[in-house]
């Protein structure tokens, strides 16, 4: 399982673009079964909780929920309208346009307050101590671009150790045999690596705070084909977020077995993952997101994560969460 790799990515949009346009415009009609995709990360798991308990039906939506056991999966069938929405971070989706995918943000589901980590073995106390090291994430996604924030803050690059690009589950499972000296991973995958005797996390999320935002990302079809849709999807999340308040120790089973993890340790994830409200939406969508993404585009080309910055025109479509009722 993966959350949030570039070529992949970059590979697929380029058979996108060699596909006719009628195979490429092969999404539903309007009013048809929206294909929603999420992958393992805490502040995507109150999908399924709207799934089990019809909160799309509510909202006038049909949609199959579909999970990724790998999050770079999601992206490529997201970039290559496969599915037509997909969670996925800020930092993935800009790294998808800039390849040439039409994706427009419309929810803001969180920010990764500590959940993403950079984590290190025994003898490695501090980032510095990364140096000449081999650090294992998975290339391109977010947990690369924590490592080279990591690294930066410390006035290290990537050539000042061994990367080795793997998955994120894999990278964890070698992290804990001792094939790496560390390893940068989220939840649940921190759990997993943090079973290595003497590990510890030397930088997280916490310490870049709003760098990782999370989001629901339709495709701009979607959105000019169907935003009655969009509009159920988004209002969907907010009931399923009063849902949860509301039966708590329920939502916590759902979400934790599909996690995969015990509830115990999905509660431990609450504090590392900042859930956006409709109103901290609202906020986000009136200037906060536009500034971050520069940021964001501005670091992905001096990291030569993508070749040229991605056009931000259309990225953000606010009118949604504008038209949620409290």
């Amino acid at each position: 399982m993966t959350r949030r790799h570039l070529a992949a990515v970059l590979v697929l949009l380029l058979l996108a673009g060699c596909a006719s346009p009628g195979e490429r415009q092969a999404a539903a009609p309007a009013g048809s079964t929206i294909t929603l995709g999420f992958s393992a990360w805490p502040g995507w798991f109150p999908w399924q909780v709207a799934g089990e308990q019809g909160l799309f039906r509510k909202n006038g939506v049909d949609v199959e929920l579909k999970y990724f056991d790998s999050y770079t999966d999601s992206l490529n069938a997201l970039a290559t309208g496969t599915i037509d929405a997909n969670s996925q971070t800020l930092n993935d989706t800009l790294a998808s346009v800039a390849g040439g995918a039409k994706q427009s943000v419309v929810l803001v589901n969180d920010n990764s307050s500590g959940n993403d980590q950079i984590i290190a073995g025994p003898g490695i106390s501090s980032l510095s101590g990364l140096k000449g090291r081999t650090v294992a994430a998975e290339q391109g996604t977010v947990d690369h671009y924590l490592l080279l924030l990591a690294l930066r803050k410390a006035g290290l690059t990537e050539a000042d150790v061994q990367f080795r690009p793997m998955p994120t589950d894999a990278a964890a499972a070698a992290f804990v045999a001792g094939q790496v000296d560390a390893v940068g991973v989220f939840a649940p995958f921190t759990t997993t690596a943090l079973k290595r005797k003497g590990s510890r996390a030397i930088a997280t999320s916490a310490d870049f705070p709003g760098a990782i935002p999370d989001h629901l990302v339709v495709t701009r079809d979607l959105v000019s084909r169907d935003p009655k849709a969009v509009q159920g999807l988004v209002s969907a999340w907010f009931d399923a977020l009063t849902w949860i308040g509301e039966h708590r120790p329920e939502a916590l089973e759902i979400m934790a077995k599909r996690a995969g993890v015990s509830v115990s340790d999905y509660e431990s994830y609450d504090k590392g993952t900042t859930i956006f409200t409709l109103e901290r939406n609202r906020t986000a969508f009136s200037g906060e997101l536009d500034g971050r993404a520069k940021e964001i585009a501005e670091f992905l080309v001096s990291a030569k994560l993508v070749d040229k910055a991605p056009p931000l025109e259309g990225l953000f479509a606010p009118q949604f969460v504008r038209a949620v009722q409290p």
